[in-house]
């Protein structure tokens, strides 16, 4: 774990946090002294990054989908070994030339003498360089080569037929893996797993080569085979005649059904036909043999005629025209060794080889053979593996130092130039939204991404032509958000430059911006007051339409001579309702009065208490969104996508308008204002000097400026007797 250093790491200033500079390659090399609460991030997922997903395997040495300051620091310490200047990451090329790799370690002269034999076998033997295109196609590396070091054989990687046909009898049996040129073949488990078989077949076939099994020698199998083709037919009929002797009543009932016979009896019948089938083999009668000649089920004709040619006369002699159950029992015993041994074959992949191809591979050497053909490929393991160490050194020098900058700090985020986690940018709402991140399962992230004090769009994502879909989160951080709303489309565009068709599925609401949340109540008082006004006007609505339907039937009615029922007399009024609505609206009328006088009553104070008045409606939204806009960090975003953010890293207000665009006219851009379509507007000013001059007439009728205006002027002294001067004043004491 690093501690506490002495070396002189220089930092700055971002989003509230102090982050390191990476810019030196020296502080790569102290890095490991640096004390980890000191780091931006501790640790950071392998998918969902703007970084090669090769590159990130490599680094993440335990392959657990996770990045951590472990596999970082080994990570720098092998580039220290490996090349002779770290000054050379900070190019972030996908180009080795061979002179930055050290000479003076193990580890650097095996990466520069296997970058110098890949280029010779690609043709290239005088380069000084080697690019990530040449090495990162092992296929073509080692499309030439016998043996490559993986420890998988292909039918190529052997020398003789014989060694060829047994690789390819064990992919047919086993499956194949692929090697690293691509080719399929066999490994050492697979091998072992398929002479294995082999082994087990053979020992089942050497158990049936006896005279004991084979009672006819070759044709045994075959005679087999037709006995269990009938041997459940043969022993239901001697069963049928054992049960005819115990009680002769009961051979009615052991022959057809009378339903199959019914069935049958009006059908075009075949020699197939299954309900014939299901007929008993012959005639039943007690203690009767069954006939091998006549007067056998049609149905079962042909399967008998074999089982006497291939079975029966070989075993127990030709000639014979019935098979008493003596006979029968016979003909069990003698086949019984071999129906053992044919109910132990093992249930084996390897028996479609055939019996003579297994017989071969089990008497001969070729599992001697092939396990020392996958011992001489993997002997070649660690030279071939320094391949990989070569495409490990480019992709370092490529993408190592984006990596450590993208966690150790965040300096590609607050330096605009893209971090890995952002995915590309929104285009919704006549705005640009540069902070998205890629969202697995939105559910899950927005339980933690609204710790975030964030406004964020969860889009999914679709690219009709390749059938792709993506889902991401935006994060809004500037301009209003009245038509953000759960169902708007955009355009998403990834970092490759590709565009998706974006539609908002959820949103959580945050304040944009302090002077947003000024009118933040307004608006909700607007939306409230259309909400209640468009819902009396659907009620309204609604209440007339069935007026005018209860009219229509009435009218319809009286036109049918039926009695049409005097219209409903109007209610009576309520005078306790009325005077309770006079109560109502006179208190009404009385409050706004009080308001009304007490803000005139202001004077010249006037215009301070319209702002005293607006702020005691906005300043609690204010403040809200001035307390969330003070805590808005990317933190909870990328925790919701395994990171371990280790820092409150802000997002403020100028920080905010810098990742979300507002549309605006380019430079040099004209305007034509003259639109033919444009709402007539109200006369504004006119209203508003009428108000104004309204407000100031009640003022001074009200004698409230009498005291800011000459005698002559004065209210009292205009009005005369006609004006009743209020009580206390000045006029008032005069008289």
């Amino acid at each position: 774990m690093p501690g506490a250093s002495r070396y002189p790491f220089r930092f700055f200033r971002a989003g509230g946090v102090d982050q390191l500079d990476l810019s030196d390659p020296t502080v790569l090399k102290n890095l490991g002294s640096l004390d980890l609460k000191l780091w931006v991030s501790l640790a950071c997922p392998t998918k969902g990054l703007e970084v090669d997903a090769r590159t990130l395997a490599l680094i993440d040495t335990d392959d657990d989908g996770r990045i951590r300051p472990p596999e970082l620091l080994a990570a720098i310490a092998w580039a220290c070994d490996v090349f002779a200047d770290l000054g050379d990451l900070l190019e972030e090329a996908d180009v080795l030339p061979l002179a930055s790799i050290s000479g003076d370690t193990e580890a650097g002269r095996s990466v520069r003498d296997t970058a110098r034999r890949v280029l010779a076998d690609l043709g290239r033997p005088g380069a000084d360089a080697i690019r990530l295109d040449d090495i990162s196609s092992t296929e073509r590396i080692f499309a030439q080569t016998r043996l490559n070091g993986d420890g998988i054989i292909t039918v190529e990687s052997a020398s003789d037929d014989a060694g060829r046909q047994a690789i390819l009898d064990a992919m047919a049996v086993m499956g194949s893996v692929l090697d690293r040129s691509g080719k399929a073949g066999i490994d050492r488990a697979k091998a072992d797993a398929f002479f294995d078989q082999v082994a087990a077949q053979a020992a089942w076939l050497a158990g049936g080569d006896s005279d004991a099994v084979r009672v006819l020698g070759a044709a045994t199998e075959a005679a087999f085979e037709a006995l269990a083709a009938v041997r459940g037919k043969i022993e239901d009929y001697f069963m049928r005649t054992k049960v005819a002797s115990f009680d002769e009543a009961l051979v009615p009932a052991l022959g057809a059904s009378s339903e199959d016979v019914q069935s049958a009896a009006g059908a075009q019948l075949t020699a197939d036909d299954e309900r014939v089938a299901r007929w008993p083999l012959a005639r039943v009668a007690p203690g009767l043999p069954l006939p091998l000649r006549q007067g056998l089920n049609p149905a079962w004709a042909a399967r008998m005629r074999a089982f006497v040619t291939r079975t029966l006369e070989p075993a127990l002699g030709p000639g014979r025209t019935a098979m008493t159950a003596d006979d029968w029992a016979s003909l069990l015993a003698r086949f019984e060794p071999f129906a053992s041994w044919m109910a132990a074959r093992p249930d084996l992949p390897v028996g479609t080889l055939g019996a003579a191809r297994v017989r071969a591979l089990a008497s001969g050497d070729a599992r001697a053979a092939m396990t020392a053909l996958i011992a001489e490929d993997a002997a070649l393991d660690g030279q071939y593996r320094q391949i990989e160490a070569v495409e490990k050194a480019i992709r370092f020098r490529r993408d190592l130092l984006p990596v450590l900058r993208n966690t150790i700090s965040f300096s590609d985020f607050y330096g605009r130039r893209r971090a890995t986690f952002q995915a590309g940018t929104l285009y919704i709402d006549g705005r640009s939204c540069e902070l998205c991140l890629r969202v697995h399962d939105v559910a899950k992230h927005a339980a933690l991404a609204g710790h975030a004090n964030a406004y964020l769009l969860y889009c999914d994502c679709v690219r009709k032509k390749d059938a792709e879909k993506l889902t991401i989160v935006a994060a809004v951080t500037a301009g209003s958000v009245d038509n953000l709303l759960v169902g708007r489309n955009g355009v998403f565009f990834d970092r490759k430059g590709d565009d998706w068709d974006a539609t908002v599925t959820r949103v959580v609401e945050n304040p944009t911006a302090v002077r947003e949340a000024f009118w933040s109540p307004y608006k909700r008082f607007l939306r409230l007051v259309q909400d209640q006004i468009s819902k009396r006007a659907a009620a309204a609505d609604a209440e007339a339409n069935r007026a005018l339907e209860a009219h229509a039937a009435a009218v319809t009615s009286a036109g049918e001579g039926k009695p049409v029922l005097p219209p409903a007399e109007h209610k009576k009024f309520d005078v306790g309702t009325i005077a309770a609505l006079g109560v109502a609206v006179g208190g009404i009328a009385a409050f706004f009065s009080s308001v009304l006088a007490t803000f005139l009553g202001l004077g010249m104070w006037m215009p301070l208490g319209m702002v005293a008045l607006m702020l005691a409606i906005s300043g609690p939204s204010m403040i809200i969104a001035w307390l969330k806009l003070s805590q808005r960090n990317i933190g909870p975003l990328l925790d919701a996508n395994g990171w371990a953010v280790n820092a409150f890293a802000r997002v403020n207000v100028p920080f905010g308008g810098a990742l979300t665009h507002l549309a605006d006219m380019p430079p040099g851009a004209t305007r034509v204002l003259d639109d033919p379509f444009a709402t007539r507007r109200a006369p504004v000013k006119t209203y508003l000097a009428a108000v104004i001059l309204g407000v100031l007439a009640v003022t001074w009728v009200t004698g409230k400026l009498d005291t800011f205006l000459p005698a002559r002027a004065k209210a009292a002294a205009v009005l005369g007797r006609v004006f009743h001067v209020p009580s206390g004043h000045p006029e008032e004491k005069a008289r």
